[in-house]
């Protein structure tokens, strides 16, 4: 099985191809996949990721890849270019990674062919409008993430386990931070903390809040640090994947909570382990926009057991 590893700041993932080859899908939907992907990521015995993502026709789409415009159906709603399934490293599969869909963006623009711009691309989170350009050697993409979902039901955040804080937000129930909660098409938890935590700390902090009892479908946790008004730092424990370099969709919900809190303004850069990712939430449209890096790291074929 063909593969390609990319990242964007660091949050790299196993890039398989289903446009070009149909047969991948039918691994995918196999069971075992979630073993399989597992087996994949392991950074000893595999092909080392934080997951696995799988580039897809669109879902409705005729021949696949096969249109290079922002075509549109006939109730005006967008059609994709391509769609990005995302599978954490433990197998389970997420609505949204943002890091991931710029290096979607990249894939399909230079492996596929596919010229538009914008590009769209099919998450879990919709189809999500993506600019790019090359910028001193390195493939750069700006992607409209949507509007940041607020309302706990719709995260979805179980409040009967919550309190207000003092300090604005919520706390968990037995736990004595204060908590912002977030949406951009995935459920984040965003804590400020100064000094941020080591590695270990931040570690036992997301793992253990990882499958808190408010969270029904799990939550990214971030512990953030504002630096000034158009900077904070980042670390991320994601769900299903533990300590990641980057998170683009948890900075984008740190800029958000960053702006809710009186911290950060709308627009600034966040800090994650694995470089920096501009962020801008629009206030005409509501918006969140993120820019970032997306890389390749390398590409073969993977003859792991199956």
């Amino acid at each position: 099985m063909k593969f390609v590893k990319m990242h964007g700041c660091g949050n790299d993932y196993v890039y398989l191809d289903v446009v070009r080859e149909p047969a991948v899908l039918a691994r995918v939907e196999a069971p075992g996949w979630a073993e399989l992907v597992g087996r994949m990521s392991d950074r000893h015995k595999g092909i080392g990721a934080d997951g696995v993502i799988v580039v897809c026709p669109p879902s409705g789409a005729g021949t696949p890849g096969s249109s290079h415009r922002s075509p549109v159906q006939s109730d005006r709603r967008p059609v994709a270019h391509v769609r990005m399934r995302m599978f954490n490293a433990d197998g389970s599969e997420a609505e949204m990674c943002g890091n991931g869909v710029r290096c979607v963006a990249k894939f399909a623009h230079e492996r596929l062919g596919i010229a538009a711009k914008p590009m769209l691309v099919e998450t879990g989170r919709g189809v999500l409008s993506i600019d790019y350009w090359m910028r001193e050697g390195v493939f750069e993409a700006t992607v409209d993430m949507g509007e940041p979902i607020l309302n706990l039901d719709a995260i979805p955040i179980d409040a009967t386990h919550l309190s207000r804080s003092d300090a604005g937000g919520f706390r968990l129930a037995a736990q004595d931070r204060a908590w912002r909660f977030v949406s951009m098409g995935n459920p984040h938890a965003v804590t400020w903390m100064d000094p941020l935590p080591d590695l270990d700390d931040a570690r036992r902090l997301g793992s253990g809040l990882e499958r808190h009892p408010a969270f029904p479908k799990g939550a990214n946790i971030h512990c953030a640090r504002m630096v000034d008004r158009q900077h904070a730092e980042l670390i991320t424990w994601e769900r299903g994947a533990g300590i990641t370099q980057a998170c683009g969709t948890g900075a984008c919900a740190v800029l958000v909570a960053g702006v809710l809190s009186g911290r950060l303004d709308r627009e600034g850069t966040i800090q994650v382990l694995g470089g920096e990712l501009r962020i801008r939430w629009d206030e005409k449209t509501n918006r969140v926009f993120m820019t970032g890096p997306a890389e390749d790291v390398c590409e073969g074929v993977w003859r792991g057991s199956e």
